[in-house]
């Protein structure tokens, strides 16, 4: 089906094994495998139509803050795009992807009690401390048994009770789900399965339960010493209970990242309704929340002015395993990222990536040995450079493995960027399918507010009933 607003456009058919590799690497990626270096791309242009679709030829770069390539950067759409950064290229989105995830290993390692580890990795595998269950155990309410009925009922064993009394055959006794079974029961006899006789006995109106039955027995989940969940795992609700059911107190988990946000832009509002050259601020409400949701630990924002000096010190002084920028990172007059980077000696791992929207995002190792990721002042720009280049760089500090990726087949057409890798906003239909939607454009967030993922859309566009990768936001984890 087509979604009202669905993005319409027809794929390059000359394009269509790029296409396939391009999904291929897409989908390895996503997994966390590598792949081998393709040759940079050549982006020509961000192109668009009224809803921010891109168009299949490229026009000319506009001004849009952050997001195009100003004088200061050079008008040039040659091999470096006039960057003062000599021969830098856009890499293309799956390299670029591969080296954020490459660019840091795990932070430290700490043993947490159980009610704190939540959200973090395990560090090391989790091993079962004992046998689970570790003794016999019923798993019904009823009676525990022994040989062949009719049996005469004596006591009674609840859940966190023990028998030392063994049962002789032809003797039962009353039993609770989860209690262990007395030594010499054979079986339990479901409550509904049984009768008791005014001369004290117990008759199965079923026929007698056969060995074992309606028993746990023990080690039946597991036996000590086995793993049961390897290293790397994200320790959720489930984790929790399964370690405390094992015996753990505590647990060994990877420390989350700390973040800093500095949200950059003279022309950004923190309240009230956008107008007279001013926009609202809206990547310092999206972003915390979000990164702590990929992973990261304690996040903390602040706005910036477009004063270099500022920027230096802010970044200088940053003491978080990832500094996030906004804004900046083109050629603007008063777009510093760059500037400052090159100042304090920072290295820089990524320098543009050929994926529309968000091009002119950035990768650099800080000198005291943190990262900073650059991104697009264009929120939905800075959405695609969040999943391009935070999520990977995240996930490897915070010792987490890659999502499985996913496929899915789209519903309509997507205009393709002749050179360039889209994100594209999609909602999932009742068959999994992928409908693209309207309002793609860098500087949207109608499109992404709605959406289950974003699409991997390869160079040239796709068609309907093409299959594409689809990247989870992971605000479903908020």
């Amino acid at each position: 089906m087509n979604l009202p607003g669905a993005a319409g456009g027809a794929r390059d058919t000359g394009a269509g094994d790029a296409a396939d590799d391009e999904l291929d690497a897409a989908l390895a990626l996503v997994n966390g495998r590598s792949v081998g270096r393709h040759d940079p791309a050549q982006p020509p242009s961000e192109g668009g139509g009224p809803d921010g679709a891109a168009s299949s030829h490229p026009r000319p770069h506009g001004g849009a803050r952050g997001e195009t390539h100003g004088a200061a950067r050079g008008a040039s759409h040659g091999s470096s795009h006039g960057s003062p950064h000599s021969g830098r290229h856009d890499l293309p989105w799956p390299r670029a992807r591969h080296i954020a995830g490459s660019a840091a290993g795990p932070l430290g390692r700490l043993a947490l009690p159980l009610d704190a580890a939540l959200g973090h990795a395990l560090a090391e595998p989790l091993t079962a401390l004992t046998d689970l269950p570790s003794f016999d155990t019923s798993a019904m309410d009823g009676w525990a048994v022994a040989g062949p009925g009719p049996w005469r009922t004596e006591g009674s064993v609840l859940a966190g009770q023990r028998s030392t009394t063994a049962l002789l055959d032809g003797h039962a006794t009353v039993i609770a789900t989860g209690a262990a079974l007395p030594p010499g029961a054979t079986a339990v006899l479901r409550r509904e399965h049984g009768r008791t006789t005014a001369d004290g006995l117990l008759h199965a109106t079923r026929g007698g339960p056969g060995p074992g039955q309606d028993v746990r027995p023990r080690g039946q989940e597991c036996r000590g010493g086995d793993e049961l969940l390897a290293a790397g795992v994200l320790v959720t609700p489930a984790v929790l209970g399964l370690a405390a059911a094992a015996g753990y107190d505590e647990l060994a988990v990877t420390a989350r990242p700390s973040v800093e946000i500095l949200v950059l832009g003279d022309e950004l509002l923190d309240a009230g309704a956008p107008g007279a050259g001013r926009v609202r601020d809206a990547l310092g409400p999206l972003l915390p929340g979000w990164l702590t949701a990929l992973g990261a630990g304690t996040v903390s924002a602040r706005r910036l002015k477009d004063d270099a000096g500022l920027l230096q010190d802010a970044v200088t002084a940053s003491t978080a395993d990832l500094v996030v920028t906004t804004g900046g990172t083109a050629g603007g007059p008063v777009d510093f990222v760059h500037p400052v980077l090159e100042r304090i000696g920072a290295r820089l791992l990524v320098d543009g990536v050929a994926v529309r929207p968000g091009h002119p995002m950035l990768l650099a190792e800080l000198p005291g040995g943190g990262r900073l990721v650059g991104l697009p002042g264009n929120p939905l720009a800075a959405v695609s450079g969040v999943l391009t280049l935070a999520v990977p760089l995240l996930r490897a500090l915070a010792g987490r493995p890659a999502p499985v990726a996913y496929e899915a087949r789209l519903t309509g057409d997507v205009h393709g960027h002749p050179t360039d890798t889209r994100l594209v906003p999609v909602v999932l239909d009742e068959e999994s399918q992928a409908a693209p939607l309207h309002f793609s454009g860098p500087a949207m967030l109608r499109g992404i507010a709605a959406a289950d993922g974003m699409a991997v859309v390869p160079p040239g566009g796709a068609v309907k009933g093409d299959r594409t990768a689809v990247l989870e936001t992971g605000w479903g984890r908020l």
